[in-house]
Formats: C-alpha cells, structure tokens, sequence
C-alpha cells in the first residue's frame, strides 16, 4: 500500500541520509588493465546500495555537478578546455574528486624517453600534480605521512611492489602517506632523482573543495601495453593484492561519497 513519507523519512532524505547517491566513475586510456580496474572499482562501490555509477572513459561526459562523487584512473587521457574548466570548477565549487595512479599522467615520447606535461593548466593544475617519471616496478615501503588524518589512521607502515610515481607539484598539498627514493628512473627524460619522500597519498584543498589523490595501483594484462608488445608476458597487479592498500583505498572511495572514512567519524 502507498503511504506518504513520515516527518523523520523526510528530514532524513533532505539531510542526505537517505536516496541515490551519484557517482561519476572514470576509466580508460592507455598502457593499464582498465577491465579488471574498473570492475574493482564497481565491485567495492557496489557495497553501498546508495550508489549509482555512471561509467565513462573520458572527462566529456561528466556535468559537473557539485554533489556527484568523481573518481578517476586514467592514463594519458587530456579533457577538452572546456571539460578541464568545468573539472576546475567542479572542485572550486565544493566538490570531492577522488584520482587514482595514472591520473596526472599526460605522457609524450621523443628521442631522450618518455616525459610528463609541467604541472600547469586547468587538469594538471587542478589535480595538483603531474607525472613525471617512475623506477622499474619494485617494493617499496609506504609510511603515514606527518599529518594525522582519518584516511591514514591506524595505517602502519606496509611495502607494496608497484609504480612509485615521481612527480612536480602544483600549489599546496598536504601529505597524508609518503615513499622514500632516490635513484634511476630508466626510460624517462628525467631519469635522475635525488633522495626524497615522495607523496603516495595527498590531499589538495581548492576553493570550497578538495582533490584526493593515491598513486599507486597499477595494473597491467597480457594485452595492454600494445605500444611495447602484441602479448605482454606479465600480469601485474601491484599494490591491489595488498591488505593495507585496500583499506586506504575502501576510505578514499567513502570520502568521495561524503561517508564517515571511519566508524564513528563525522560524515
């Protein structure tokens, strides 16, 4: 039988406590297993039925819209002017944007290696960061960073076997996990990086809003790197197989839904 909400139901549903919640989730580009991604993806958002993703493999078709939860893996993949702006503003206007490992990389290939943009303009810029370089797939230990902050609490130091992403910054950024390297980065135009700590994961405050970003993840099957070979002879999965990163992630994920990242922590 049809009833009319009561007074608590629609207090609720105002405050958003209740009712859809909408995620724009974006996935693709090139040199990465983007099925077994995004499927991952989908699989631990779909744990909150309050979710409802909509699925795309570029910037285009995101509107926008302040309260959409957007999550990004992408690699090489540069939005219009247009959709960079409407990113910017997004963010400036209060919303949550959520990136992951590849997300800052806009690559190009020339005679020394492989290089990344500068950190500038409306995406780069906006994301805080871009890619510039990463030593050969190896362990390395992950460690909190020097704030205290829900999304690393209780996070002891824990080594994953990944891309440990070397990159300039834009702006202010506030580390929450770090890796330290120094070393040789093979293939790269800046192939020479003095020993530092190196953000894995930070958070970007602009204007009423904030930009999460968790580089490592990397993931890669037999048929996606066809710019090196037609069959890839490795499966990798990096960090994905580890505990530790995946209660970081599972966080990343509730803040951009604007859901306490742990119990008994404000919403």
């Amino acid at each position: 039988m049809d009833r009319s909400a009561t007074g608590e139901e629609r207090a609720a549903a105002g405050s958003g406590a209740i009712g859809r919640r909408e995620v724009r989730l974006v996935v693709g580009g090139m040199a990465h297993d983007f099925d077994f991604v995004r499927m991952e993806l989908l699989r631990a958002l779909g744990e909150e039925p309050r979710n409802r993703v909509a699925v795309s493999a570029t910037y285009e078709e995101f509107d926008g819209h302040r309260d959409t939860a957007l999550i990004s893996y992408t690699c090489n993949v540069e939005p219009s002017p247009e959709a960079a702006l409407r990113l910017r503003d997004f963010v400036e206007q209060g919303g949550r944007w959520l990136a992951l490992h590849a997300t800052n990389s806009l690559l190009e290939w020339g005679g020394e290696g492989v290089s990344g943009r500068p950190a500038a303009g409306d995406f780069l810029e906006t994301l805080g960061s871009s890619f510039q370089a990463h030593p050969p797939i190896g362990p390395y230990e992950v460690r909190p960073g020097p704030v205290a902050d829900p999304l690393s609490a209780g996070i002891a130091p824990f080594t994953i076997e990944d891309e440990l992403y070397l990159s300039d910054y834009a702006g202010d950024i506030e580390v929450l996990l770090h890796a330290r390297f120094g070393g040789a980065a093979p293939g790269f135009v800046r192939d020479d990086w003095p020993e530092r700590d190196h953000a894995v994961l930070y958070r970007r405050t602009l204007g009423a809003g904030e930009v999460l970003y968790f580089t490592p993840g990397h993931a890669r099957g037999h048929y996606d790197a066809p710019h090196r070979t037609p069959f890839y002879p490795h499966v990798e999965r990096g960090a994905w197989v580890v505990p530790e990163f995946r209660e970081v992630l599972a966080r990343c994920l509730r803040w951009a839904c604007r859901v306490p990242v742990i119990e008994g922590e404000e919403a």
